[in-house]
Parts: C-alpha cells; sequence; structure tokens
C-alpha cells in the first residue's frame, strides 16, 4: 500500500508523486488533501491532492522540497512506499456539489501562485468534464519554476505570468486579473490557491472589482481530523479548524495576518533531547524498598513503588512501578471477601473483583488474568487509568473504615502478568458468516470488538490515525500509560483473535458508513471514535501563536514524539507555561510541558475540591512541582507585537451557588485581574465528537452536543448502526468506554440474528 508508481522533477526543488492509494483516490474531489507520514519517526505533512484516478487508485501529490521531512521525501523513489497516508480530508469545493447546469451558467477564474498551482489543476478539470470552461492565472518568481503549465493549458484558458518576466507576462498574478477584468472579462467566482501573501492580495484584489474570491488555507496541523485544533484560524471573526470547516474558506472572512504567524509556530522550533542514559537509569529509584510481613498494617495498603518526583519530573517513564508478586499477594490478603461485595456493582464492566483477587492472595496469578479476561480486554490499561477512587474503590467495604484495597494496582499487577506471560483465555468462535465494521480502535472499539469475535463475527476496525489504540495513543502520556509494553500490546491480543484493522481511514471522508454498509457487506456498524475535538476558551487572543490545545500538545509527544531524538515532528514548549482546565488532561499537559523543561501553571476557576482529576493525578503533579494557580478564570491572551503570547490577564474568583453540574459556580471578584507572565498557554478545556460521522451519515440523530444519540445499548436512530464510549457520552473514561463496548457487543449479536 501507498507505493510511489511514478515521480518526476516539476521544477527546482519541486516534485510531483503518484502514489497507490485506492480507498483515498475513490473517495477524492477537488479541493481536498491528504496527510503523508513517510516512516515510523516522520512528522505528519497536510498536501493537497493535485490529481486522483480513480481506476488505477493513485492520487497525486506535489510539494517543494523546502524543509528537513520534505529533503527526504524528495529522496523517495519510484517502487518505494510511505508508511502511512490518510485522505481524503477536509471539504471537497464548493462547486464539486453543483450540478453541469449550474456550473455551466456561472464565470470562474482560478489563480495560482508556487506549488499551490498543482491543486488547481483537478479543480479546473472537473469544471472542464461538466462542459464549464475556466479562465486560469498561474504566476512564479521565474520560468523555471511554474508548474503544470501544459495540464492546465489543456483545460482552461490559461495565462501566465513571472516576476521577471521570463515567461508569460511580467508582473504579479492581480495584475493579470486587473486587465482581464479591463478588457471586458466579467467573474462571479475567483479561487485563489499559493502563498498566503499571495492569497491575501488576490483577495483584497477581487474584493475591489467585485469578484466573490475562496482561498485555500494550508494550515499547520497535526491528525487532520479535527482532534488537535492547530489549524484553527480566525474566518470572519470566529474560530475555524482548517482539516474540518475547510480548508476553502471566503477569503474577505480570513485573518491573514494571523494565519501566516501561526503558518511560522513551529519554524526552527528545537525539539528537547532525550535524557542521558544514567538520568534515566537513576529514575528507577523508589520512594519505598522492600517491605515485611511483619511490618505489615492491614488497614493500610501496600504501598506502591514509584520513581522520586526530582527525578520522574525529567523522564517520560512509568511514574508508578508496580506491585511486585509478594507486594500483590500481600495487599490481596487484606480483601475482607464479602457477602454483598459492591465493588463489582460499581465496576463498569462487573469484573469479578472478589475471584480475582482471591486467586492472587493464593498466588494463582494465571487464574486471576483468566477471570478478568471474561470480562475486561484491557486489564494493564484499566489498572493504571481508571478512576477507581470512584468506581470499584470507592464501594469498598474496607474503606468505610480503613484504606480500600487497591483493587487498580492489582489488576495492574494481573495484566502485566498477562501480558508477560503471553497469556491468552479468548479464543474466535466458528465464523459465523457474518461482517461487522468498528469505527475507532480505541477502548470501546478493541472492547466490542473482542465480544464479537469470541462470537465468531467478522471483524473489522477501522481506525483514522496511523497507531492503533485511539486515545490509549495520543492522549495519554508515557509516563502514565507505556505505548510499546502495554497499549500495544493489548491491541494485539485482539488481533490474535482474528480482527482485521485498517489504519489511516477517516469514516465520513474516506468512506462513509453508508458506503460501508452498502459496498463493503457490513450488516452492522459499531461507532467508537471518541470525542476528540478541543473546545476554545473563546477569550480574546486564543489565536495567538504559542496557544495550542491540550489535544495538540499531547498529539505531537504522545503519539508522535516530538521530544524524542531521531523523531521529526516539531514541538514547542515555552519557558513558562500555563494549563487552563482542571481535568486528567490538564494534568497530562501539565507535566508533559514540565518534563519538558517549563516552569507549569495550572489555571484552574474552582478550588482544589472541585477538581475533575483524579486524585492520585493531582498529588504526582504537585509532587513534581506544577503550580496550582486556583479561583482563577481566563480574560485575555495577550500578545508582542509578532503575534506571540507575552502574557494572560486572569481574574480571581470566589465560590458562589452550584451550578448544573452539582459544583458550585466561579464568581469573578471585582477588580482582581492580574497578568500570569507565561509565554505559552495549553487549552484543556474538554472535548467533544468530531462532526465528520454525524455529517455524512443520513438519518443518525445527534444531540445538542454533537453526541451520537443512543440507548443504553448502543442501539442509535439508524438500524443497523451502533454507538458508544465517548461518542456517545462526550468525553468520560477509559473504563465506561469499554463498558459501552461490551453492552453494545450483544445488542449487535442479537439485532444480526433477528436478520436471518
Amino acid at each position: 500500500m501507498f507505493e510511489i508508481i511514478h515521480k518526476e522533477t516539476f521544477a527546482a526543488e519541486t516534485y510531483l508523486m503518484d502514489v497507490y492509494a485506492p480507498r483515498i483516490a475513490h473517495s477524492a474531489l477537488p479541493g481536498q488533501f491528504l496527510i503523508v507520514k513517510m516512516e515510523e519517526n516522520s512528522e505528519r505533512i497536510p498536501l493537497t491532492i493535485s490529481d486522483y484516478h480513480r481506476v488505477r487508485g493513485t492520487v497525486t501529490i506535489v510539494f517543494k522540497a523546502i524543509g528537513e521531512s520534505t529533503k527526504k521525501m524528495a529522496q523517495y523513489k519510484e517502487g518505494d512506499r510511505f508508511a502511512d497516508i490518510v485522505g481524503p480530508l477536509g471539504k471537497p469545493s464548493e462547486f464539486a456539489t453543483m450540478t453541469a447546469e449550474e456550473l455551466r451558467k456561472r464565470s470562474f477564474v482560478f489563480i495560482g501562485g508556487g506549488v499551490g498551482i498543482a491543486p488547481i489543476y483537478p479543480q479546473v478539470k472537473w469544471l472542464n468534464d461538466h462542459g464549464a470552461t475556466a479562465d486560469c492565472i498561474i504566476g512564479a518568481r521565474t520560468k523555471d519554476l511554474l508548474i503544470f503549465e501544459k495540464e492546465l493549458a489543456e483545460v482552461s484558458n490559461l495565462y501566465v505570468t513571472s516576476d521577471d518576466g521570463s515567461t508569460g507576462r511580467k508582473g504579479l498574478v492581480t495584475d493579470v486579473l486587473r486587465q482581464l477584468v479591463a478588457s471586458g472579462k466579467q467573474y462571479d467566482e475567483a479561487v485563489a490557491i499559493g502563498p498566503m501573501i499571495m492569497m491575501k492580495f488576490a483577495t483584497k484584489t477581487c474584493e475591489e472589482l467585485g469578484i466573490r474570491c475562496t482561498v485555500s488555507l494550508n494550515s499547520i496541523m497535526v491528525d487532520g481530523t479535527g482532534m488537535c485544533g492547530a489549524c484553527r484560524v480566525s474566518i470572519g471573526g470566529k474560530t475555524k479548524f482548517t482539516c474540518i470547516d475547510g480548508p476553502e474558506f471566503l477569503g474577505k472572512d480570513v485573518d491573514f495576518d494571523e494565519a501566516m504567524k501561526r503558518q511560522a509556530m513551529y519554524n526552527n522550533v528545537v525539539t528537547r533531547k532525550q535524557l542521558q542514559a544514567e538520568e534515566k537509569a537513576e529514575g528507577h529509584k523508589c520512594h519505598i524498598g522492600g517491605i515485611s510481613e511483619e511490618s505489615f498494617d492491614k488497614k493500610k495498603r501496600v504501598p506502591v513503588p514509584e520513581q522520586k518526583p526530582e527525578i520522574r519530573a525529567h523522564n517520560f517513564d512509568e511514574v508508578c512501578l508496580g506491585y511486585s508478586a509478594d507486594m500483590a499477594i500481600m495487599e490481596a490478603q487484606r480483601c475482607l471477601h464479602c457477602k454483598n461485595p459492591q465493588c463489582v456493582e460499581h465496576c463498569p464492566v462487573n469484573v469479578d473483583i472478589p475471584d480475582f483477587i482471591a486467586r492472587v492472595a493464593q498466588g494463582d496469578f494465571e487464574g486471576a488474568a483468566g477471570v478478568i479476561s471474561c470480562d475486561s480486554a484491557l486489564p494493564a490499561v484499566c489498572g493504571r487509568v481508571c478512576p477507581q477512587e470512584t468506581q470499584c474503590e470507592g464501594a469498598c467495604v474496607m474503606g468505610k473504615k480503613f484504606e480500600p484495597i487497591a483493587i487498580g494496582k492489582l489488576e495492574r499487577f494481573v495484566g502485566d502478568y498477562a501480558i508477560e506471560h503471553d497469556l491468552h483465555f479468548s479464543s474466535q468462535s466458528i465464523p459465523n458468516g457474518h461482517k461487522v465494521a468498528i469505527i475507532g480502535s480505541g477502548p470501546s472499539g478493541l472492547t466490542c470488538a473482542k465480544d464479537l469475535l469470541s462470537m465468531g463475527y467478522d471483524v473489522t476496525i477501522f481506525e483514522a490515525l496511523h497507531e492503533l489504540g485511539g486515545v490509549l495513543m495520543y492522549g495519554i502520556p508515557s509516563f502514565r500509560l507505556p505505548k510499546d509494553t502495554v497499549v500495544k500490546k493489548e491491541v494485539e491480543s485482539v488481533r490474535k483473535l482474528g480482527a482485521k484493522f485498517e489504519k489511516d481511514v477517516v469514516v465520513g471522508r474516506t468512506i462513509t458508513i453508508d458506503e460501508l454498509m452498502k459496498r463493503e457487506g457490513f450488516e452492522a456498524v459499531f461507532v467508537g471514535s471518541g470525542a476528540g475535538f478541543p473546545m476554545m476558551m473563546n477569550v480574546p487572543g486564543e489565536n495567538l501563536c504559542g496557544v495550542v490545545s491540550a489535544n495538540e500538545f499531547l498529539t505531537r509527544n504522545n503519539l508522535l514524539f516530538a521530544y524524542k531524538e531521531g523523531y521529526q515532528t516539531p514541538n514547542y514548549v515555552g519557558k513558562k507555561v500555563a494549563v487552563v482546565g482542571g481535568g486528567n488532561v490538564a494534568m497530562d499537559a501539565a507535566r508533559t510541558a514540565l518534563r519538558l523543561g517549563a516552569e507549569v501553571h495550572i489555571v484552574y476557576r474552582r478550588s482544589e475540591a472541585e477538581l475533575p482529576a483524579r486524585v492520585e493525578e493531582v498529588h504526582h503533579a504537585k509532587e513534581e512541582g506544577v503550580i496550582f494557580d486556583l479561583l482563577t478564570a481566563p480574560v485575555e491572551v495577550l500578545g508582542d507585537e509578532n503575534g506571540w503570547v507575552k502574557g494572560f490577564k486572569c481574574v480571581k474568583c470566589e465560590l458562589g451557588e452550584p451550578d448544573a453540574s452539582g459544583r458550585r459556580s466561579p464568581v469573578p471578584i471585582k477588580d482582581s485581574e492580574f497578568v500570569l507572565d507565561v509565554d505559552m498557554i495549553i487549552m484543556a478545556l474538554g472535548t467533544s465528537p468530531n462532526p465528520l460521522i454525524g455529517s455524512t451519515t443520513r438519518n443518525l440523530d445527534l444531540n445538542k452536543k454533537g453526541c451520537i444519540v443512543a440507548d443504553e445499548v448502543g442501539t442509535t436512530s439508524r438500524p443497523g448502526i451502533f454507538a458508544g464510549g465517548d461518542a456517545v457520552s462526550g468525553a468520560a473514561t477509559v473504563i465506561l468506554a469499554m463498558g459501552a463496548g461490551k453492552k453494545s457487543a450483544k445488542a449487535i449479536d442479537e439485532y444480526i440474528k433477528s436478520l436471518h
């Protein structure tokens, strides 16, 4: 897959490649783009689709070798393969939805500059194929930099210009546009693609001439699916995401000056180097040493070994080192084995907690793993990141008088034991001949898939990113959830059951749910795509350089390892960083920035008692040196003359009456405004479901927050379509998503059986 079929050098340091990508070629339309990842350590590079051929299954990309990554891409030859390509992304050009009759009634002019000439070609070709003609103005500094001249001449009335007069008319593309209008040409619509400064002045010229002008923005981005928010731009005074709302916008609405500053945000950013080997070795010193039975107090938990705060604050190794076998047995022996265990009832997947703990107490770790596997697909994950203090441990009878049993730490121990000893307890049943599609490889999708596989279903999991695991990979840092030794192992256990995985497939763009069901024969679809669309602060200055979403910041570091030596994804970390929010994501972002050398402040509107983050995460953040500015609300982001953050205006608050969530509302204190001295702000204000699936799936009901409407077993308004996890509930927990996946698997089985 993703083999380079054809390559040619177009102009100085400008290259064209035809790449085999049949899914993308089948769905591509003019105006859309894709993201290329060359190899495992590479960054994700957004490129506009310059052409596509549905029969051959190829897409054409054109790029200029100007940075480290594109220079490396230029060395690829015919026959080489890219690791990942995802697309088509973004909305197609507006005219791609018009009928041929509508197109023929309108007059178009296209304006292209530099490598922006290439994506004009499929648009002009589309018009030509539908019986409409267009004028096309292309320009470059000199003749040798012009591309697609021959191709465009075949499908449009072509006008060529160069800055130095070496070809065509001497001057700018806007000069030619003025001349054409002066000669009597009339245009209803102009489309400008090229350098940001060219599009800015093309827009101004069109406004003067009374022509509606559309521009295509090539913003910085990480995922291209709306998850990171890096590509946000100000359109008509409102924040829009280029990858979801664009890439095409009305030029008159674009804040070009802001967009140009943001586009240069990661230029010349030097990523942080990994710590030296000896420093990493130091990171495994623990708070506690051994523990003897003589000193063991059953009223208290067996302490869990951890890295020392002053050491772990400088590395990305796991903070909690986990129980040894002896520690696990001693902790398990604290269990009272209640007649009416509340812990099971308060576990979203109803793990038989007393049974697995009893087996741990006896040293039967394999038996304990077998018990957990009956109900939980991801024990090593859940043991690390689930909020046990509000679920199973919160209901523990032992905890009513003393410290509750460390159920989470015991589950983690058992999950790790199963991975280390390659234990597998589920097996694929005899195939029943029915196909089910799972959208998303996060916790709900993996859980649903595992249960369906055990029933004999043919299951394919579609993942938008280049790695499997969903939020477990991109959202949670390695110091809380190791990727290679835990997440990838848990995913592999699902693969061994017979699951098929297709990465780089954005459902709603690459293919729709209706196409999966009608064209590819899936009888049911489970949507477990999560809630990865970041929320903004909605304060002045939030689009300044240096303001990023937690999703973008964490994805760069968790999924793309921007902080590691040898990885090419650019990263920016300020010297003083404010993280806005008080949940687990805020703690993850703050602790990541701290490890990258920043002084970090948590800015939260309420008091510590209302912090939604896990107590353990808050405790660890404080130990490591994160500063908590509580009862503090953002007012405005202050910027310097270059468009970068130079301060954060905030206001002190006091708590008033409870709001709809039951928490006391923050009330600003009069005359308490102050400026926090920071040069970077990370927004961790929550997320909502990506709108792609809802907007491309007919008759699928959504609520006001954009979540899919589903009942308790995941049944939606569309027969055969089920949904669960954050896509239904909004941002929640891993274990709740898993519980939803289990319920939907059972409901899908009942639904398909009812059809036959």
